[in-house]
């Protein structure tokens, strides 16, 4: 055996790699979601346990869509949770329409009619415990709110129907300690935008089941999108003040969570609502992204380079033929686009997964284009501030 030919082979068995992990992602996501079954609108089974709930939203500037994210919380059917909105001054663009969420819903359940056990509050100002404006204001909140299970949620996110119930069940079992959800992309019809989102469906989504999977089916991190915990095990970590310098918090949250008890993956997804923006900034956005893995898991940032198919094709094109890159790219694609249809299309409900799902010829190129630059020092955009990380931790940066 030649030196040339025991690097093809070599080069074969690592290609191979990014096929076995779209193959387990498309088996996991099977059965995943599979579990307990929802109504055709997506709501679980009804359920007796509705123990009360708060959610906390800590808000900076408005997002696409704004009223409609908010309110899609306010017209959830349970029988009893609050809502706490915190910024950091009254100059926030938000604030008036938090007023009018509060106006249009405080007190009132989703059709209309007299609810008192339904508070929407407005917060003003958190006390800078530490770098992260976002941890700060939980800081306050959490100390504010008045029932016992948490729900975290970022200020872009927009619920369904049966949100609550999907996510207080779990809490049943008293050894689960955290909840989190997937989420889909939910644009407005603009290039980038809808490039970014499809890899919620397509990257996303499958690395975190796959974590799922190999974790014993719990998770060891939590997805800031949607985080929830109680009182009880909040404390048990320094509650989130413990968090406040840090970069990734949902990251950590999940971790220290995880030492505690049982942090579960819900299969009710919830929809990001991404802004129209240009190439650029999704570059940026994505960048961040990476880096949040890079700083909390850099073996798992490491590892991205064997759930990508386009470097292993480009180097078999070089090294071996182009015949055998081209085999390589149709093999990948197929088992990508199955992947896609499994848990983006089937499982989370992501429409735009089937209409882009020819995207992937330019989603996954870009994508290692993110990942390569990466690994290069990066200072973090965050609204309109930016840090640079140390230890994990966040420092603001002129």
């Amino acid at each position: 055996m030649t030196v040339w030919t025991a690097v093809g082979d070599a080069l074969f068995l690592l290609a191979a790699v990014p096929i076995a992990y779209s193959l387990a992602a498309m088996l996991i996501g099977q059965e995943f979601f599979s579990g307990p079954k929802r109504s055709a609108a997506g709501e679980p089974p009804a359920s007796e346990f509705t123990p009360p709930i708060s959610i906390l939203k800590p808000i900076r500037g408005l997002d696409r869509e704004t009223y409609e994210n908010y309110a899609s919380f306010c017209r959830q059917d349970y029988p009893e949770f609050e809502i706490l909105f915190c910024v950091s001054d009254e100059t926030d663009p938000a604030v008036p329409v938090i007023r009018q969420i509060i106006r249009d819903f405080s007190g009132r359940d989703f059709s209309g009619r007299d609810c008192p056990e339904r508070a929407i509050r407005l917060l003003v100002g958190a006390e800078p415990l530490g770098a992260s404006d976002k941890v700060n204001k939980l800081c306050r909140m959490a100390r504010e709110a008045r029932h016992e299970i948490l729900i975290v949620s970022d200020s872009d996110v927009r619920v369904e129907p049966g949100f609550l119930q999907a996510i207080a069940e779990p809490f049943r079992d008293a050894t689960v300690s955290g909840v989190t959800c997937l989420y889909r992309g939910s644009t407005d019809g603009s290039f980038a935008a809808d490039l970014e989102a499809l890899g919620n469906s397509a990257d996303f989504a499958p690395g975190v089941l796959v974590a799922w999977a190999l974790g014993g089916r719990k998770l060891d991190f939590m997805l800031g999108a949607v985080m929830a915990t109680t009182k009880k095990f909040l404390s048990e970590i320094g509650g989130f003040e413990a968090l406040a310098d840090y970069f990734c918090d949902d990251y950590e949250l999940g971790n220290r969570l995880a030492t505690r008890g049982r942090v579960e993956l819900s299969r009710f997804p919830v929809d990001i609502v991404y802004p129209r923006e240009t190439v650029g900034e999704a570059f940026r956005h994505q960048i961040r992204w990476n880096l949040s893995i890079r700083y909390s898991q850099p073996w798992g940032h490491f590892g991205l380079i064997f759930a990508q198919w386009v470097p292993w094709a480009v180097l078999l094109a070089a090294c071996v033929s182009w015949r055998a890159g081209l085999a390589y790219l149709a093999i990948a694609l197929l088992l990508r686009w199955s992947a896609l249809a499994v848990i983006g299309y089937q499982g989370m409900k992501d429409r735009r997964a089937m209409r882009h799902f020819w995207w992937l010829l330019l989603r996954d190129p870009f994508g290692f284009i993110v990942w390569l630059a990466s690994f290069f020092p990066q200072r973090i955009h965050w609204r309109d501030r930016k840090f640079l990380v140390r230890d994990k931790r966040l420092v603001p940066s002129d």
